[in-house]
């Protein structure tokens, strides 16, 4: 039979011939620590005398029932799928089987808590993961409702997508028989158990119905939960969404479970999301952090009506979900909360994702081919979520956000609880705006890359403009000249700082488009296009204006303009149209008045990229050593408390690289050496530690050591990542073979320790593991679940080498292995990283 690699021909194919009406699931998770006990019952209907199969990933299968008759188990189950033959019309199929707990965040994933040995269960579905959990007709466009009878120790919480009931208590253990839900696709179903604690509150929808809300997480991070701000964030989340949406909360409640060992940020669950659990803050963190929370709190509450209410038919409309989410949650964030400068985060970590992701060898159309369930796993990328959400907030400024919300709310009306396609939304688009879009949706959506803007100017004697026009290119691999709905903003010194006083908004059409508005206008000191970020492209100053934003970038006043700026400059770095550093100096020199969190933790890290991969490798120890120089004199400058102290002192602990750092970050921990306002607290103490590991200043004995005090789930993966940065051979062949040899690691402790083992200033020790790292890619790919595998190729990669040895064998291994796209694609984006680092690097020794 087939293995788990769903086709959509497959897809189709059963789609034509099966409809689902219900499931009805028992789960049983008292049976012991590898497996539990799954027993599902499928209604539906199909085509008469058809064949099909049921998707099914079990230990065992005892029993498979149709229609009452016994089918032979070894005859129809591979472990992976279940042969159904001469279906009649009307079908009642029954499977009972042993499921597996994983600890790779896919199915059902276990994790016992080093603080109190308890246990704590999630489900994680999409894609392809329900399967793992029960048998199932595994695909978006087969919805039906499921009710889920779940078995677990009487003093757990059991959480799912219909209210918790009244458990039946026997004993030690207890029975939850949920009602059916909605009508639904199998992957965003959910199942949550464990001693999880709880916190509950209410809201009254735009329909009078009272909503139940939710919060769960670990009982021993309970106590770092700040409930009540989650609840106010939610509520606005809600009366933003229902009011512009016109559609009420599509279900019957809202739990948000903050779980362990998460792989991504979220999962929009039909009422029952759940976050990961680093967004209970035991420890400081960021502002950026914390208005990320927001968005993603957001982003998933915009689910519940883009990809829960209404769900794309097939993976290829995966896109549109999750650009969907991005942009909603971002107005959301900007117009509903208090964190108004969401578009300047936006343009500063979703666009700069967006644009590295679209000039990868890999790009691939918004609207991409997915011919499999391989396919969909890799293009979760910024394509898929970044460059959509921007091209939405493009398609916004096209039709007008009026015409945009109207079309939106007649889609949800006409579509809810079905399957849709991009088509069904942009016909609703084009009835409210009166544009045509289905030309616009084959240059935005169907076609990849991304295009680059210039302006060209002509200037009279006297500083009056005489010609201005917007240049249009495209890359020679994509050349697609697309059009775009942007804003030209004049910005002029005024009492030393940079302030707009003149805009204007046009369309740009075609290689080049003139711009007779502002022909007689007095030139302003600086020029700036796509002003306010409207548009999805890369876009250059002219000369003079570049001048003066190097010069002035701090005294910009417009954060989300200085956001453009900053993201000009390190597009420009990239594309080694200026030296790498130029771009380390630009930094240097003007993050310290940057008043944007994300903005500095974005430019920060683009930064370090920059010292160690970009510059050339003659420069880079001094330059590493400069940034660490500076970035302690700022945080000794910056206002006591400030986010931006802390974020200058977690990046100097990132890029310690001399005995005069070593004994900074020795006496910050020790506390013989304090910033007013600044808390050496746990999560800190643990960056600190590894600055001195990064730097042989400590190793194992430090590590146990502050393992011994922070004996948590957190300390566990803090100590992994600096147990290996351990920067001799040894401690890197540890860190490999811990991946490579052994697949008992959790994923948590596998992303760690990635991180840990490439986190290197001198990247010689990374040499002697580019032979074994290539051996190892198949064993990993074909023996290690997906989000494991991708983790390990990704992390252990040794990009740090950045040089020419380190192509070549890439290119080997690529031409001897032609087969398995989505894992060439893996390998081919970590080359590409590198190429691009050695023709930046050559652009900085010019």
């Amino acid at each position: 039979m087939p293995g788990e690699n769903l086709t959509r021909v497959e897809a189709q194919e059963r789609k034509a011939i099966v409809n689902v009406d219900s499931y009805e699931i028992a789960l049983d998770l008292t049976t012991g620590p590898e497996t539990f006990k799954s027993s599902t019952t499928v209604r539906f209907t199909a085509t008469a005398g058809a064949s099909t199969f049921i998707d099914s990933i079990t230990r065992t299968v005892d029993s498979v029932t149709l229609n009452g008759t016994a089918l032979d188990v070894a005859a129809v189950n591979d472990g992976v799928r279940i042969q159904l033959d001469n279906l009649a019309e009307n079908n009642v199929l029954e499977v009972v089987a042993d499921a597996e707990y994983t600890n790779t965040g896919e199915g059902l994933h276990r994790f016992v808590d080093p603080v109190d040995d308890e246990v704590y269960l999630y489900s994680q579905f999409e894609v392809p993961d329900s399967r793992r959990v029960f048998a199932v007709f595994e695909q978006p466009d087969l919805k039906a409702t499921f009710q889920f009878t779940v078995t677990a120790p009487a003093r757990w919480a059991v959480i799912s997508n219909s209210p918790t009931p009244e458990p039946v208590v026997d004993g030690e253990n207890a029975t939850w028989e949920f009602p059916p839900t909605q009508i639904m696709s199998s992957y965003i179903t959910a199942i949550v158990a464990g001693p999880y604690a709880e916190v509950r509150d209410e809201l009254t929808s735009s329909d009078g119905r009272v909503i139940p809300l939710g919060i769960f997480t670990r009982a021993s991070l309970s106590e770092h939960l700040d409930a009540d701000y989650i609840f106010e964030k939610t509520k606005q989340g809600f009366e933003f969404f229902e009011k512009h949406f016109q559609y009420p909360y599509p279900f019957e409640k809202y739990d948000q479970m903050f779980v362990p060992e998460f792989n991504a940020g979220a999962m929009e669950n039909a009422g029952a999301v759940t976050f990961t659990e680093t967004y209970v803050f035991r420890s400081k963190v960021t502002d950026a952090i914390k208005e990320r929370r927001v968005v993603t709190i957001l982003h998933e509450l915009a689910h519940m009506w883009f990809g829960d209410l209404v769900t794309m038919k097939w993976w290829n409309d995966l896109w549109l979900n999750e650009s969907f989410a991005e942009w909603a949650s971002t107005i959301a964030t900007a117009e509903a909360t208090e964190w108004t400068e969401a578009w300047t985060t936006f343009q500063a970590m979703e666009k700069s994702w967006a644009y590295k992701q679209d000039q990868l060898p890999s790009t691939h159309p918004v609207y991409a081919s997915i011919n499999d369930l391989d396919d969909v796993l890799v293009n979760f990328d910024g394509i898929t979520y970044a460059k959509g959400g921007s091209i939405l907030k493009q398609l916004v400024a096209w039709v007008g956000l009026e015409a945009f919300m109207a079309g939106v709310a007649a889609y949800f009306k006409k579509h809810a609880f079905g399957n849709t396609e991009l088509k069904d939304l942009l016909v609703e688009l084009e009835k409210t705006s009166g544009r045509e879009l289905m030309e616009w949706s084959k240059l935005w959506l169907e076609t990849a890359g991304v295009n680059t803007l210039r302006p060209d100017v002509v200037t009279a004697e006297d500083g009056t403009v005489e010609s201005f026009a917007i240049v249009q290119t495209a890359a020679e691999d994509y050349p697609t000249i697309r059009p775009h709905r942007l804003a030209i903003g004049y910005y002029s010194l005024q009492d030393g700082k940079l302030v707009r006083h003149h805009r204007v908004e046009i369309d740009v059409e075609g290689e080049r488009t003139e711009v007779p508005e502002l022909v007689g206008t007095t030139r302003p000191d600086l020029i700036l296009i796509n002003d306010d970020d409207l548009a999805y492209a890369k876009i250059r100053l002219d000369d003079s204006s570049l001048a003066v934003a190097m010069k002035h970038l701090s005294d910009i006043t417009d954060p989300l303009a200085r956001a453009i700026v900053w993201g000009a400059a390190w597009d420009a770095a990239r594309d080694a149209e200026t030296p790498a550093s130029d771009y380390v100096a630009l930094v240097l020199g003007n993050i310290a008045s940057e008043t944007e969190s994300t903005t500095i933790r974005t430019t920060l890290a683009q930064l370090v990229l920059v010292a160690k991969q970009y510059v050339a490798p003659e420069r880079r120890a001094a330059t590493i050593e400069k940034i660490g120089d500076t970035l302690w004199g700022l945080a000794q400058s910056a206002e006591a408390g400030s986010d931006a102290q802390f974020q200058f002192v977690k990046y100097f602990a990132n890029v310690a690289s001399t005995e005069q750092h070593v004994t900074v970050l020795r006496a910050l921990l020790s506390g013989s050496t304090t910033l007013e306002g600044l808390e050496i607290d746990t999560d800190l103490s643990w960056e600190l530690l590894e600055g001195l590991v990064l730097n042989g200043a400590a190793g194992d004995a430090e590590v146990d050591e502050a393992l011994a005090k922070d004996k948590t789930a957190n300390g566990q993966q803090a100590a992994a990542r600096a147990r290996a940065t351990i920067t001799t051979e040894a401690g890197k062949q540890a860190a490999f073979d811990s991946l490579v040899k052994s697949d008992k690691a959790p994923n948590a402790i596998v992303r760690n320790v990635t991180m840990g083992y490439t986190h290197v200033n001198d990247p010689a020790v990374l040499e002697a593991f580019v032979a074994p790292y290539f051996e190892a890619i198949n064993d990993v790919w074909n023996n290690r679940s997906y989000a494991i595998a991708e983790t390990v190729l990704r992390g252990l990669y040794p990009a740090p080498l950045a040089n020419q040895e380190l192509v070549d064998a890439t290119n080997a291994w690529l031409e001897a292995n032609p087969d398995v796209p989505a894992l060439r694609r893996i390998i081919v984006e970590n080359l590409a990283g590198v190429e691009r680092a050695l023709v930046v690097q050559a652009r900085d020794n010019s």
